[in-house]
């Protein structure tokens, strides 16, 4: 995981998500939470890669609890 998270709960983006996603396929990662801000920079994934991957885009830092704690995956 990397990124910051906000006192009140935000979550904000990350540089480097083309790098991050390669490096989680290559571990053999296929869920992978980002941060709703984002969304945008899903495009400079090669589009082979992001078919294997499943990134789930979160605002919250409730979000990101619900989904590595509960597996709740989308």
């Amino acid at each position: 995981m990397t990124g910051e998270i906000t006192l009140t709960g935000r979550v904000l983006p990350i540089g480097g998500l083309k790098e991050k996603a390669l490096a989680a396929l290559k571990s053999g990662i296929k869920n992978i939470i980002i941060p709703a801000g984002n969304e945008k920079d899903l495009e400079s994934i090669p589009a082979p890669v992001r078919k294997k991957l499943n990134f789930i885009l979160v605002s919250e830092l409730r979000e990101v609890l619900d989904t590595a704690l509960c597996g709740q995956a989308q």
